[in-house]
């Protein structure tokens, strides 16, 4: 009897063991998901934190960019960087907000390395787009219709407007017509407060963001080769795969090493 108890007691502790060391074992391998997880979060949070600093440091908000347009820019931004069409050391964009009046400034260079706003100033849309707020796009030939969406900034050249630069659309269907349509940045007199008196609006391009010739050699010189320019409108139609807020905060968050210096670092 003692024999039989003694074994069967051999056995319950053998299949005890067995029992504990598969429940330890499933459960070492959950706070691998776990860490997923908190790296999805941190690399959300990051991206949330470092847009939201250069907007507040920037004084954007004070010069009339809204921030969700700010947050779309920069979403773009770190996709593009991402797919290796804008170089590392970009640090410069410019975003253009074509659902405001022409009336008010609503171009803004921004230098996210110095988190400063290097200029906010006019700029113009196209004829075909509607009067002062624009209303439709196209990227059409001859539409004379402004174009929404990420370019990237090329080469300057002396044109007919005199300094010029030269854009490349990188969105599909939307603006990538962009340089078969000689869609440029270039300096035009009726970008001034003086048409605003005559017109109640700017004048209007055939499709470029014109600025005013008082500007154009700074926006040149700060814009020129491969920093990217991001304008915005009221088309709900319009859709971008740089819009991918989880792929441009992921490659943010990973490709920085500092902590909370991780984006500036990477500029």
């Amino acid at each position: 009897m003692g024999k039989r108890f003694l074994w069967v007691t051999c056995v319950l502790l053998a299949v005890s063991f067995v029992i504990i060391s598969w429940t330890e074992g499933r459960n070492s391998k959950l706070p691998v998901k776990q860490a997923s997880s908190e790296n999805t979060g941190s690399a959300t949070e990051f991206f949330e934190n470092y847009i939201t600093n250069i907007y507040q440091t920037a004084k954007l908000a004070d010069f009339g960019m809204d921030s969700a347009v700010f947050e779309k820019a920069m979403t773009g931004f770190f996709n593009l960087k991402s797919a290796n069409r804008l170089p590392a050391d970009c640090s410069v964009i410019t975003v253009v907000d074509l659902a405001k009046s022409s009336r008010s400034k609503r171009m803004w260079i921004v230098d996210l390395k110095k988190m400063q706003l290097v200029l906010n100033t006019w700029v113009s849309h196209g004829q075909g787009s509607g009067g002062d707020i624009p209303t439709s796009f196209s990227n059409d030939q001859d539409s004379y219709q402004s174009s929404l969406g990420f370019y990237i900034t090329n080469n300057v050249y002396q044109g007919k407007h005199g300094a010029s630069v030269r854009l490349n659309g990188m969105d599909e269907g939307f603006n990538d017509m962009a340089a078969r349509r000689d869609i440029v940045v270039h300096a035009a007199p009726y970008v001034s407060q003086s048409s605003i008196d005559q017109l109640g609006r700017l004048g209007r391009s055939q499709g470029c963001p014109a600025v005013s010739p008082k500007v154009i050699n700074q926006v040149i010189n700060t814009i020129k080769g491969k920093t990217l320019l991001f304008i915005n409108g009221n088309d709900q139609s319009y859709a971008s795969k740089y819009l991918d807020r989880n792929e441009a905060a992921s490659f943010a968050f990973h490709n920085n090493s500092d902590g909370a210096n991780r984006a500036t670092a990477m500029l």
